[in-house]
C-alpha cells in the first residue's frame, strides 16, 4: 500500500518531506509505483549529484529497491552509466542502460523535487535466458517490460 493511503490525514507535501528525509539519510530514495499495467520504480535524489535518476519497469518492489540502490551506490561513488552500456550486479540480471525520453511523464515525485528537466536512465533487464524485451521471445511472452526510450547501441 502507498504511504498516502496509510496516512490519510497527510498531504503530498508531507510525503515529499518524507522523501527528502530519506534522501538526506541515504543520498537517494526509491519510489515504487504500483500498477496492474506497468509497475515501475525510480530513484529520487541522484539529481543532487548532477547525475540522471534511475528507473526500472515491471519489477517487484523488493527487486527494484535492491537493483536501483546497488546501481545508485555505483553512480554516487563515481561510476558513469551511459546509454547502450550493459552491466551486471552481483546476483542480478544483465542490465542495459536506455535514456528515458520523457522522465517527467513517469517520475512524478522526482519532478516535484527537481523540476521537469530531470534526466533519467532506465535499467532494462534481460530475462533468465539473456534475452532483451526487444526480442520476440523475451520471457517466453509471459511478461512485458516497457522500455521508455530508444535503445542506443554501445560503441
Amino acid at each position: 500500500m502507498c504511504w498516502l493511503c496509510d496516512h490519510p490525514d497527510n498531504t503530498v507535501a508531507d510525503y515529499l518531506d518524507e522523501v527528502r528525509a530519506k534522501i538526506l539519510r541515504r543520498g537517494w530514495a526509491v519510489q515504487y509505483v504500483e500498477s496492474p499495467r506497468m509497475p515501475f520504480a525510480y530513484t529520487v535524489g541522484l539529481s543532487d549529484y548532477d547525475v540522471p535518476e534511475l528507473l526500472m519497469t515491471n519489477v517487484s518492489p523488493q527487486r527494484a529497491a535492491r537493483l536501483l540502490s546497488r546501481s545508485a551506490e555505483l553512480v554516487v561513488r563515481g561510476a558513469e552509466l551511459t546509454a547502450g552500456q550493459q552491466f551486471t550486479l552481483c546476483g542480478g540480471p544483465m542490465l542495459e542502460v536506455v535514456e528515458v525520453e520523457h522522465p517527467d511523464a513517469h517520475m512524478g515525485f522526482a519532478t516535484a523535487l527537481y523540476g521537469r528537466e530531470i534526466r533519467a536512465l532506465q535499467l532494462v533487464w534481460s530475462d533468465g535466458r539473456g534475452r532483451w524485451p526487444w526480442a520476440a521471445d523475451f520471457c517466453d511472452r509471459e511478461s512485458r517490460q516497457p522500455v521508455l526510450g530508444v535503445r542506443t547501441r554501445a560503441a
